[in-house]
C-alpha cells in the first residue's frame, strides 16, 4: 500500500465489510463469563472512562453526517457532528458534547471522538477526549468547516461546553515524528498531571500534550517488515492504547496495520527519554491494554485477525507471569475498550463498528 492512511483505513474497510457476519452468533466458545448488556443504542462507540459501576463515559465516533462530503477509498465520506462523549449511568446516555464525525452514508468507516479521560477534582472534572481522522491535511480540508476539529485534542465540560486543547495534525504536519505520509489519527488517551499522554494511530507516535496546548514527542513506533503471500512488505505499527503500568512506566498496545498478521501485535515499554522496548508480543490487533492487580489485560479488536477469511471475533485476554496468555472471553464482536469495576467486573464497549448497534457489556469472569 502507498500510504499509511490507506493501510490504516483498511481497518474500517475489513471492519465494515464484515459488520453482517460480526452480527451473527459467534462460533467461538468462551469461558464461564457471564454477560449481560448495560448499555446500547451506540454509535461506533470506542473508548470507555469508569466513574462508578453504573456510571461512566464514552467515546461515540458517530455515523458522519450530511456533508460535506468527498469521494473516499470506501465511497462517498461525509462529515456531520454525531460525535459525541456521552454519559451512561444506570443505562441511559446523556452525550454532553456533539463533536465531528465522518463515515460513508450508511455511518461505516466512522472517525471521530476515539477514547474519552477525566480530568482531576481540581480541574472541575473536566473531559479531555481524542477526535480522530485517519488521513492528511488535505483529506482534512475537504470536509470544510465542520471537519476543523478533527485530528485534535479537545476538552469538554459537564456542562457541554468544548474547547480545542491542540491540533495534532497541525504537529504531526509540522514535526513529522515518525517519517513518512503526514497523517494523525489520535486514538488512545491517558489523563497525566496537568497533560494527556495521547497515542496517534495514523501518525505513529506517543505524544505528550499539556493543558496550554503544547505538545511534545515521548516515542515513535517504527514500522516493520512482514511476510505477506510470499513477500516482505512494511507494517505500521499503528499504536491505540496506552497505561500507565505498576512501575511507572508507559505501556503501548497496537493494533498493528496491514497486513494485520495473527500474533504480530506488541506491548511497548515507555520510559521518557529512552526508545520504547518490546515488553509483551504476540498478540493479534489490540485495541485496548490496562493494568489490573499488576497484571496486563489485553482486549484484541479480532482474536482472529482482521483480515480472516471467517467469522471474526474478538477477545479479552490476561497476560501471566510466565508469559504465557489466558483467553478470558471471546464472544465478543469487535470491540473497541474495557475497563475495570472495584468489584473486579469488566465492562466492555463493544460493535464499536456500529452505527446505532454499539453496546456496553459487563463480564463477569
Amino acid at each position: 500500500m502507498r500510504s499509511r492512511r490507506t493501510r490504516f483505513q483498511l481497518l474500517m474497510l475489513v471492519a465494515a465489510g464484515m459488520v453482517a457476519i460480526a452480527l451473527l452468533p459467534p462460533a467461538a466458545a468462551s469461558g464461564d463469563a457471564r454477560v449481560t448488556t448495560v448499555a446500547s443504542g451506540l454509535n461506533n462507540p470506542r473508548g470507555i472512562f469508569l466513574v462508578g459501576g453504573r456510571s461512566y463515559f464514552v467515546a461515540e465516533a458517530g455515523a458522519g453526517g450530511s456533508g460535506p462530503c468527498q469521494p473516499g477509498p470506501f465511497g462517498k465520506t461525509c462529515v456531520g457532528v454525531t460525535g459525541a462523549v456521552t454519559h451512561v449511568t444506570n443505562g441511559a446516555l446523556d452525550r454532553l458534547a456533539r463533536l465531528p464525525s465522518i463515515a460513508t452514508t450508511d455511518g461505516s468507516f466512522a472517525f471521530g471522538p476515539h477514547d474519552v479521560a477525566k480530568a482531576d477534582a481540581e480541574d472541575g472534572g473536566a473531559l479531555f477526549a481524542t477526535v480522530g481522522l485517519g488521513g492528511d491535511a488535505a483529506y482534512k480540508t475537504g470536509f470544510g468547516a465542520k471537519g476543523h476539529d478533527l485530528a485534535s485534542l479537545v476538552r469538554v465540560t459537564r456542562s457541554g461546553n468544548m474547547h480545542v486543547v491542540a491540533n495534532l495534525l497541525a504537529y504531526e504536519r509540522a514535526r513529522n515524528p515518525a517519517g513518512g505520509v503526514k497523517e494523525s489519527d489520535p486514538y488512545g488517551i491517558l489523563r497525566g498531571q496537568d497533560a494527556s499522554i495521547i497515542t496517534d494511530a495514523g501518525a505513529n507516535d506517543l505524544l505528550r500534550v499539556n493543558d496550554r496546548g503544547r505538545i511534545f514527542t515521548m516515542a515513535v513506533f517504527r514500522s516493520r517488515m512482514v511476510d505477506f503471500q510470499g513477500h516482505k512488505v512494511p507494517m505500521d505499527a499503528v499504536p491505540t492504547s496506552v497505561v500507565r503500568g505498576p512501575d511507572g512506566a508507559f505501556y503501548v498496545g497496537q493494533l498493528t496495520g496491514f497486513p494485520f498478521p495473527r500474533h504480530g501485535a506488541r506491548v511497548f515499554r515507555v520510559v521518557p527519554g529512552e526508545k520504547p522496548t518490546v515488553w509483551a508480543r504476540g498478540f493479534t490487533n489490540i485495541i485496548d491494554i490496562a493494568f489490573y492487580k499488576g497484571q496486563l489485560y489485553v482486549l484484541e479488536i479480532a482474536h482472529n485477525g482482521l483480515a480472516t477469511t471467517g467469522t471474526p471475533f474478538g477477545a479479552f485476554l490476561r497476560l501471566n507471569p510466565d508469559g504465557s496468555k489466558t483467553v478470558l472471553y471471546k464472544d465478543l464482536s469487535f470491540p473497541t475498550s474495557f475497563a475495570f469495576t472495584r468489584t473486579g467486573d469488566v465492562l466492555v464497549t463493544d460493535c464499536g463498528i456500529c452505527a446505532g448497534g454499539g453496546e456496553v457489556l459487563r463480564l463477569k469472569l
